[in-house]
């Protein structure tokens, strides 16, 4: 039978076929993740716990004959196969690893990470496959026409729906019993804080997540950074045009005010760009830290300490400032491993740049256009964001070292005193690592940490705070007043009035919430000082994670104030207001000018 022959007797059932499947997907997708949700959350006999794994197995089983089916039934198999290159590969190591368990009794995934001391790795297998295959049913109902009527929402919209989506899965997950290796299951509240705290990559914890935490509820937390880190719509789109021949135009909108870039058509070339990129300054991130332990740091197993690089380099790359170790990088292991120290700094720095900057900085393309043309400059977007970071990061430097020098400093040499000081002004504005003892600072260094975490890190990166490039403009519009100037301009470009009204209202927005929210954590927990209270709320709005050890003592009602103030950093107060506005009639109108005496 030809080719054409067999498409011909194929034809009349197409419509049918991909009907079944699809509803097939559906509901096997949610019944392995749910059975895979119980298994490591919930089951605790090992009977139990080996029959759902049979069942899951056969699951993906169906996966891969369902894919063998879509093949036959595509009459353009070979693009189609070029197409979901990324789908067919996953479903190959699921038909490898079957048929070496079921049919010669050799577990190949098991055997391949075992290997290496990688515990849970089956285990790790099967969820990789089942989110993967959750991303697909995502996917497949945002394409269903139906839900597209159905769901008529702005993008900026589906931007805050996304990460409260997040944060409510990461704490039902986190509630679970096997999760944590305190009896019973976490609380509601205590789930929520360290649920938010990670998916907006802030770093502020209610527990330990070292001791407090089993190996499944740590997998859980760095997935939540990882997703948080670049936003869960970032990826569902990644994966989008990873599985398909591309996304609708709404899709590119959403991207283009996520990931802050100059036009639409930039956002397509892009997010391909973004994730793979991510992805490789995460891995290298993770052989460096692997490298850089120390002596004094000790694992249980090889595939322990690779599971502490690979989290380490993420949380510092997402800017989270998480660890799993309790006092952070001030532990006594890792309190004077001075390169890896420096390794977490260069980690955080890529990732509080920003992407736009990332790939306009090192991605290939960008790299040999400017080998080829070694007069072409970066794009001005760039220049102010890595000269701002600079600027930033030596003003924090020598303000450090000059006010901690005779108190936590006191005890180290020039060279080890500098490297703290440096790695201390890096983490302050986006990250909230520490290497020093928060609670032991003195009052001037905390206000000058209160200042740095405000400006935060730049557009389009994993940080928050009002962005760098919005202090410039800031800073701009007040010499251009002073100066008795007519435009902004930088870098022999004109800045638009529009632009400098909308960094003059994230500003506002941005101070008159953490006023707010300080007024209010001062009501609930007055047994705190004022600087406490201070340093706690614009650290969880600017998605630090510094904290003078206060956010475990703080009451539910501080806990919830903070859990509100860290997504509304993440998501941007300005994109809360745009997605929750009404636009007007009408704007085509001006009222006459008057005077009002300002100053």
């Amino acid at each position: 039978m030809n080719t054409e022959t067999l498409n011909r007797a194929l034809y009349g059932t197409k419509l049918t076929a991909y009907a079944t499947m699809r509803r097939t997907t559906y509901l096997l997708t949610l019944i392995s993740v749910g059975l895979l949700v119980y298994a490591h959350g919930v089951v605790e006999d090992q009977e139990k716990l080996r029959l759902l794994y049979y069942i899951i197995d056969w699951i993906l089983a169906v996966f891969v004959i369902i894919y063998f089916i879509r093949i036959l039934y595509n009459f353009e198999r070979k693009n189609f196969l070029k197409r979901t290159w990324f789908e067919g590969t996953l479903m190959a190591i699921i038909l490898v690893n079957q048929v070496g368990t079921y049919v010669f009794g050799i577990p190949v995934i098991y055997n391949v990470f075992e290997s290496i001391g990688i515990p849970l790795s089956v285990d790790i297998y099967r969820v990789i496959i089942s989110l993967y295959m959750l991303v697909l049913l995502i996917i497949e109902l945002l394409e269903t026409r139906i839900h597209q009527k159905a769901i008529m929402l702005q993008p900026g919209v589906s931007f805050l729906l996304s990460f409260i989506l997040l944060i409510l899965v990461g704490a039902g997950l986190f509630m679970l019993p096997k999760m944590t290796n305190v009896p019973g299951s976490m609380r509601f509240i205590d789930a929520l804080f360290m649920s938010a705290s990670a998916s907006c990559v802030t770093g502020l914890a209610v527990v330990d997540p070292g001791t407090y935490f089993t190996h499944s509820g740590q997998l859980v937390l760095l997935m939540l950074i990882q997703l948080g880190g670049l936003g869960i719509l970032t990826f569902a789109t990644f994966f989008a045009t990873l599985m398909r021949q591309g996304v609708a135009l709404k899709q590119h909108v959403a991207m283009q005010q996520i990931l802050e870039t100059e036009t639409l058509y930039s956002t397509k070339g892009m997010l391909r760009q973004l994730v793979y990129l991510t992805l490789l300054i995460e891995g290298i991130g993770a052989v460096f830290v692997f490298l850089t332990w120390g002596p004094d740091a000790k694992f249980v197993s090889l595939g322990s300490k690779i599971f502490y690089s690979v989290f380490h380099s993420v949380s510092a790359f997402c800017n989270a400032g998480f660890s799993l170790y309790p006092e952070n990088l001030y532990t006594k292991p890792l309190r004077f491993s001075y390169v890896l120290h420096l390794v977490i700094a260069g980690l955080i720095i890529f990732g509080g740049i920003g992407f736009p900057t990332i790939l306009d900085v090192l991605s290939p393309k960008a790299m040999r256009g400017r080998m080829a043309a070694p007069w072409k400059n970066w794009r001005l977007l760039s220049r102010i964001t890595i000269y701002t970071s600079a600027a930033l990061i030596l003003l924090g430097t020598i303000g450090f070292f000059l006010l901690e020098y005779y108190n936590t400093l006191a005890h180290l040499n020039f060279a080890e005193a500098l490297i703290t000081a440096f790695f201390q002004s890096v983490t302050t504005r986006t990250a909230g690592y520490n290497t020093v003892d928060i609670s032991a600072l003195t009052v001037p260094t905390l206000l000058m940490f209160l200042f740095l975490m405000f400006i935060g890190a730049s557009p389009g990166s994993t940080g928050g705070g009002i962005k760098t490039t919005t202090f410039v403009v800031i800073l701009l519009a007040v010499i251009t007043t002073i100066r008795n100037k007519k435009y902004l301009e930088i870098g022999n470009r004109t800045i638009p009035h529009s632009v400098a009204y909308k960094a003059f209202s994230v500003f506002a927005f941005a101070a008159l919430l953490n006023m707010l929210f300080i007024f209010m954590l001062a009501i609930s927990d007055p047994n705190y000082g004022l600087i406490q209270l201070a340093v706690e709320q614009v650290s969880a709005f600017a998605t630090v994670g510094l904290s003078t050890g206060i956010t475990a003592g703080l009451s539910d009602f501080g806990k919830s104030v903070l859990i509100l103030s860290m997504y509304l950093g993440r998501v941007g107060t300005l994109t809360l207001a745009l997605a929750l506005s009404t636009r007007p009639p009408s704007t085509d109108y001006k009222f006459p000018e008057t005077q009002i005496v300002v100053g």
